[in-house]
């Protein structure tokens, strides 16, 4: 399954959704997909759900309770919705209400790292209409720091049964996966973000549980893929091209922290593990592991 944030504000979607299609656009390759919509306002979020399902191709709509970003938080959405309950319950009723699409919550255990609340939300999600929930074992304050507290997450899935609950945080080869799997029975499944940005083969070890010592070349192969993709939906004019461009440098910020299996003394990497400087095996895979964004640049 795929998971994307929708990167317009909920507002401007409601208000006029057939403006800029090519945000809400499926991609042909996708063969179970979701957006995750972003907001503080019941009526928007609950429009949004029901423009979404008319126009667009999808299997589920997630809600997002768990980005950090100060000015989201600040407006009240993504983790921000935490400490509005009432509005909370009103979003996930009215969203539930007016969709035959499931309806998903992704989740921090909180906004505190020393008051987690999760726990006590769950059971109400369950309630008020959510089919599964994804727990990220991480506060808001915590954003990315500290190891993911799987721990916490296993409690969340026992209190919000029989809703399935997905946890997320840490995932970046088949042995977290497999940990998860056996250490924490009560989760029924994994969801990967960051993972998934720095090793987009990933999905491929855990599918064959086994490492993949990725070339340089083979990785090139995939970044050139990606802007094939990106052409064809943006378009191959000036602005396709800009907007190709920049996605493709974020993504870059991402894959550097990747260190080849073969350079590792004790696989496998930990995802907070940040890559020391190295030479690699040839002189891509020295570029492709520099933190300079001129190097991105290069790429």
């Amino acid at each position: 399954m795929t998971l994307a944030k929708l990167g317009v504000e909920g507002h401007k979607l409601a208000k006029g959704a057939q403006r800029n299609p090519r945000k809400v656009k499926r991609n042909k390759c996708l063969f179970c997909c979701s957006l995750q919509l972003c907001g503080n306002n019941p009526y928007v979020m609950t429009r949004c759900t029901q423009l979404l399902e008319e126009q667009m191709s999808i299997n589920f709509i997630d809600v997002n309770l768990g980005c950090p970003i100060e000015l989201v938080y600040q407006q009240g959405g993504g983790s921000g919705l935490l400490r509005r309950e009432k509005v909370l319950e009103s979003v996930v009723r009215s969203m539930s209400n007016v969709t035959n699409l499931p309806l998903t919550i992704k989740t921090r255990t909180g906004v505190y790292t020393d008051k987690n609340i999760a726990h006590t939300l769950v059971p109400k999600f369950r309630d008020w209409g959510a089919s599964l929930i994804t727990v990220h074992g991480r506060s808001r304050e915590q954003r990315y720091t500290r190891n993911a507290d799987w721990n916490y997450i296993e409690t969340c899935a026992k209190l919000a049964s029989p809703t399935p609950v997905f946890g997320n945080g840490d995932i970046l080869s088949y042995e977290d996966y497999e940990r998860v799997s056996i250490d924490y029975p009560s989760i029924k499944g994994v969801m990967i973000g960051r993972g998934a940005l720095i090793k987009p083969w990933l999905f491929t070890e855990i599918k064959e549980k086994r490492h993949w010592d990725i070339s340089s070349s083979e990785r090139l192969d995939i970044l050139r893929k990606y802007v094939n993709y990106g052409l064809e939906h943006w378009g191959s004019d000036t602005k396709g091209v800009e907007n190709t461009r920049r996605f493709l440098l974020e993504w870059l910020s991402f894959m550097y922290r990747y260190i080849p299996v073969g350079l590792l003394e004790e696989p496998p990497q930990k995802i907070n593990q940040r890559p020391p400087g190295y030479r690699g095996r040839d002189d891509l895979e020295t570029l492709m592991a520099s933190a300079n964004c001129t190097d991105w640049i290069k790429i």
